[in-house]
């Protein structure tokens, strides 16, 4: 027990250790929050004009477009127009229709608005013949919240791998592995230690991500706790096996980037790529897949899936413990 909470100790003292476990909750506050917040106001055109220079029909035509604001003279149009900050198209008069005037850095979509637009208010009396039927604006980030939310949920459920890493390669370098040898303590309680540690922050940092994405049944929850926990508990013995195998700092953080890598970039082509078959079963050889794919399946309502991926990382964690142990137990004289 002492063990366990020096390590958790020498945890809470490691700042990339703790960043990896806000990072996943922080990304998901901000999605969360993101979700909420229009995006689409955008891509609205936004026009600028001097006073008394258009008559109160044009300007009228100019507002079913975007909002229109005045200005007095043309130096403070010219300087409104110039703002990097923003995509106002200047708009003047010019005989009987209009000249647009803009900066060069906005968007192609605003410099297409402003080459068009005099083209169709010379044409606005024949469109206003034209039947006119407005769509509803898609969210932005609708079509992409059904992938990125489970990808910020496995980042969570696999920074038991970080925690266990970090941790084991800190102690090589400050010559604790050593000390740990000599310990009077057996191959199982030292694969205790170092696995409860990353398995408690990465189930911690993983429900508390969970709880701000999702909202589960009482069923669901019990499910998504199982995917947590089982993904936490094979993420830290993956940790472990980065640990033993890394020389130093340098070459683990190789290591834990290559891994990362490997569990968000899996799972994501597999869902954009539909993947099936025997291939799909492959893919099921990271731990990540069937994580993801639980997770799908849990915002789906997909019970039946969610307890096959449950099944799968039961698998996982078996297999990962018992070759983690015969390792350790075969290096010891």
């Amino acid at each position: 027990m002492k063990g366990l909470k020096y390590q958790i100790k020498s945890v809470l003292r490691d700042k990339f250790c703790l960043m990896t476990f806000l990072l996943p909750i922080l990304i998901a506050a901000a999605l969360n929050f993101m979700g909420s917040i229009d995006l689409s106001s955008l891509g609205e055109l936004h026009f600028g004009v001097l006073e008394n220079d258009l008559s109160s029909q044009t300007i009228a035509w100019l507002e079913r477009y975007g909002p229109v604001s005045v200005y007095k003279t043309p130096e403070e149009l010219t300087a409104a127009i110039q703002e990097p900050s923003t995509n106002v198209i200047g708009v003047k008069a010019d005989e009987d229709s209009i000249k647009t005037a803009i900066s060069g850095d906005e968007l192609d979509i605003f410099q297409q608005a402003a080459a068009t637009l005099p083209a169709l208010c010379e044409q606005r009396a024949e469109a206003e013949q034209v039947k006119v039927l407005t769509l509803e604006r898609p969210d932005i980030l609708e079509s992409f919240q059904d992938i990125f939310i489970p990808a910020v949920l496995i980042v969570a459920m696999f920074m038991g791998c970080t925690f266990n890493a970090m941790n084991i390669i800190s102690e090589k370098e400050d010559g604790v592995a050593f000390v740990n040898e000599i310990l009077p303590i057996t191959p199982s309680q030292y694969i205790l230690q170092k696995v409860v540690v990353g398995f408690l922050f990465g189930s911690l940092s993983s429900i508390v991500t969970a709880c701000i994405c999702f909202r589960l049944s009482w069923q669901n929850f019990g499910m998504m706790l199982a995917l947590i926990i089982l993904s936490s508990f094979v993420a830290a013995l993956i940790g472990l096996f980065i640990g033993k195998l890394s020389e130093d700092l340098m070459i683990g953080v190789v290591y834990i980037k290559i891994v990362m890598l490997v569990f968000i970039a899996v799972p994501i082509l597999c869902a954009l790529i539909g993947v099936s078959g025997p291939l799909a079963v492959i893919c099921n050889i990271v731990p990540s897949q069937p994580a993801f794919e639980g997770i799908m399946a849990l915002s789906a309502g997909n019970m039946g899936t969610a307890l096959k991926d449950v099944c799968i990382l039961a698998v996982h964690g078996i297999v990962w413990f018992a070759l983690y142990v015969l390792i350790s137990t075969q290096r010891k004289p």
